[in-house]
């Protein structure tokens, strides 16, 4: 039978940061932000935020010692991480200094099955927010000492296989980039292989689909954003679908089409591409172009995907808070075109690379269900 204790039970502390960020950051001490938590822990690499004890001292600003579980009580509710040295933060995160009744690394993993239960406990209203009071009131389980850490254990075991998997993500993208510059970029190809976008492409203005017609089921269609979310270089079928009556009224691409956005709220964004290659013609939305041509389509999609193309589409992007590309400017971009078979030896190295990362992407996947599985299995006691 595992007892059940209030946090603030099993916890030295819990500290409560100040609200006022600090001006200066010329110190030794992290600043740690939401967006600087990968994983279980704070990456500093991530964060060149860094705050001095005189800072701390004059502001009265709340340490959090190496070893706490930060949790974030405010806006994204349940991100949790643990501090592997001293960092400040503001109040997006409260912080759980465990005592010798709980391992951290436990509290950690059973405070992020706790999503739900913080939303219930928060405030309401645009910005949800969880006090210290209903914090102190959670109750947890505490096992045995010996308990929690075959638990822990047994979920470090399937979080270092997804760490393992994301470094290799990260690695063979790498790789791919490198021979995806090397192959495509400008720089050293035959004058006679450089050309315009204009000069072997005509573009259109996708228009008639909105994600409300979206339907369960009918003929296919690509929505703009899930070109940035969804989509890799290219795709044979579509994850959303619009009625007949909505699909006869839209703009079309057929196979070999490049559909390409024109509009972001990023520069990097902006041309982010996918080659249809499915059989059937497919609806597209605004903010998107679609793009027919007689050159390879895999390899058209790719070339967007370039340094050189970057540079050149950064020069012609207009917009402050939305960015946008104008099809007589991306018609100027200069690409490597090479003859059709030299295009698709390109691209079989390339989606040589990209079947390698799609299988890893999948394997984490499925990793990351299987630990989500056990996590809630072995955290559950009622």
């Amino acid at each position: 039978m595992v007892e059940w204790k209030k946090l603030k039970d099993i916890c030295n502390d819990i500290i409560v940061p100040m609200r006022d960020r600090p001006k200066i950051f010329d110190g030794t001490i992290p600043w740690c932000r939401i967006e600087d938590i990968e994983g279980m822990y704070f990456n500093r690499s991530l964060s060149d935020l860094m705050v001095s004890e005189t800072v701390i001292k004059d502001m009265n600003l709340k340490v959090f010692p190496t070893g706490s579980v930060i949790c974030s009580c405010s806006a994204t509710l349940g991100v949790c991480a643990i501090n592997t040295q001293p960092l400040i933060t503001n109040q997006t995160f409260i912080g759980l200094v465990c005592s010798e009744q709980i391992n951290n690394r436990f509290l950690y993993y059973y405070m992020t099955t706790r999503k739900k239960e913080l939303l219930s406990l928060s405030t309401t209203g645009t910005i949800p927010y969880v006090s210290r009071d209903k914090f102190e009131r959670m109750n947890i389980p505490v096992p045995s000492i010996s308990g929690q850490q075959r638990i822990v254990e047994k979920l470090d075991t399937f979080t270092a296989s997804i760490d393992n998997l994301k470094e290799q993500i990260a690695q063979r993208r790498k790789q791919y980039e490198y021979y995806r510059d090397q192959l495509l970029d400008l720089e050293g190809k035959p004058e006679q292989d450089i050309h315009c976008w204009g000069e072997f492409c005509k573009m259109e203005k996708g228009n008639g689909v909105q994600k409300v017609d979206f339907v369960e089921e009918g003929v296919g269609c690509i929505h703009y954003g899930q070109i940035y979310t969804h989509y890799g270089p290219y795709a044979y079928e579509t994850n959303k679908f619009v009625s007949e009556e909505t699909f006869a009224k839209a703009k079309k691409a057929s196979k070999g089409d490049i559909i390409l956005t024109d509009t972001s709220e990023n520069v990097e964004d902006i041309c982010k591409s996918v080659a249809w290659l499915g059989d059937d013609d497919i609806a597209v939305s605004n903010h998107a172009l679609i793009i027919k041509h007689n050159q390879n389509p895999k390899y058209l999609s790719y070339s967007t995907q370039t340094n050189s193309f970057f540079l050149q589409k950064r020069k012609v992007v207009v917009g402050v808070k939305v960015s946008g590309i104008k099809p007589d400017d991306l018609a100027k971009i200069k690409i490597f075109l090479p003859p059709l078979s030299e295009q698709q030896r390109i691209v079989s190295i390339l989606d040589t690379f990209e079947a390698s990362i799609q299988n890893l992407e999948a394997q984490l996947k499925e990793r990351e269900k299987q630990y989500e599985y056990y996590r809630n299995k072995l955290l559950t006691f009622e």
